[in-house]
């Protein structure tokens, strides 16, 4: 039960984002400070944002629709938390510097980290493909 609301929590979280990033990418320099001076950031943060993240809520939604796919939606999410944590701890370490949105994605990417690796560990082993 915990690895569905887990992976609930994932799909109601990073699609919605994703999707109101792609289609509101100016959002992004008032919340986090980004500047879109060109066609080009502008559809980096489309892409990186918008798509990146949807997709990580659709990878969530498989493994919530498939039960044989939770276990791998779980590794996955576990090392895409960790992947941005990593980066965004490095990127303000190096800035010398936070803001609340850093200090929040930090916080969330982190939790979901954690969440992500002990329900992969507790996950039952899918059945083989027949």
């Amino acid at each position: 039960m915990a690895i569905k609301i887990f992976l609930g929590l994932s799909v109601a979280i990073w699609l919605p984002y994703g999707l109101f990033c792609f289609f509101q990418p100016g959002f992004l320099e008032g919340a986090a400070g980004l500047g879109l001076g060109s066609v080009t950031a502008e559809t980096e943060v489309r892409a990186m944002y918008g798509g990146l993240q949807a997709a990580i809520g659709l990878l969530a939604l498989a493994g919530l629709r498939k039960p044989e796919l939770a276990k791998s939606a779980l590794l996955a999410l576990a090392f895409l938390s960790a992947g941005l944590a990593t980066a965004r701890l490095g990127g303000a370490a190096m800035a010398g510097d936070t803001t609340s949105y850093t200090l929040g994605a930090i916080g969330f990417e982190i939790v979901s980290f954690l969440c992500a690796s002990a329900l992969y560990r507790r996950a039952p082993q899918p059945e083989p493909a027949t």
